[in-house]
């Protein structure tokens, strides 16, 4: 098969659909054991990880919550610590007043509101200060079972690079997304394409030469 052959092609959605087949099967092999990367034990422990995970590394984070979550890793554990406190705790991840903030807010709805615990609905979880899709989806997906595509800038990115999406609108992508992938796959397909744009499909110059997908990506430049 020649390199690529979708290069200008305008394909219909059956052949994009085949077209992402053999893209996540060929990344499948190549990323065989992957996950989330923020460590967690609880839905909340998940929510708390994700929203100090806007614009900061999931390691970082993971450096952060392992002496957070010590201490404070129940709603309640929220209400009544201080905001400098909270600050000082999550100072390393970034925009670290808008984030203690979202995570004391979401705490005192979930105790008020949802008895305590997360909620396990997109429509519920949408309602909780410092969570919009991304967020929910990445609850949904890894504490409840219930299939969704996390849009983040790589997944955002590569999908853009492979044509699949003209948009940069995430939610918009996510749903595009949606209909060429199958639902089993969903969770799942994040994680390939997280692991290809850290280490292959780089923001400023992508590896285009040495990415196992390039046969089938329109913006491969060999």
């Amino acid at each position: 098969m020649k390199k690529n052959e979708w290069k200008n092609d305008r394909l219909n959605k059956e052949d994009e659909k085949k077209r992402m087949k053999k893209i996540l099967d060929i990344l499948k092999k190549e990323y065989p054991d992957v996950k989330i990367q923020l460590n967690f034990t609880t839905p909340f422990e998940l929510l708390v990880a994700t929203i100090l995970s806007a614009q900061c590394t999931d390691a970082r984070v993971n450096i952060v919550t392992e002496r957070l979550f010590k201490r404070y890793f129940l709603p309640e554990h929220y209400l009544n610590l201080e905001n400098e406190e909270l600050e000082s705790l999550i100072f390393s991840t970034g925009y670290y007043k808008a984030k203690a903030r979202h995570i004391k807010a979401a705490a005192k709805m979930i105790l008020e509101k949802y008895n305590g615990r997360v909620p396990d609905k997109m429509e519920d979880l949408l309602q909780i200060p410092g969570v919009g899709r991304k967020t929910a989806n990445v609850i949904l997906g890894h504490c409840f079972n219930v299939p969704g595509i996390v849009v983040d800038t790589h997944v955002s990115r590569i999908s853009r690079r492979l044509g699949f999406v003209q948009t940069n609108n995430a939610e918009k992508i996510e749903f595009e997304l949606m209909e060429l992938i199958p639902k089993n796959q969903w969770v799942i397909f994040t994680h390939y394409f997280i692991n290809l744009g850290r280490k292959i499909c780089t923001s400023r110059k992508p590896k285009c030469a040495v990415c196992k997908i390039n046969r089938y990506c329109p913006s491969a430049v060999l």
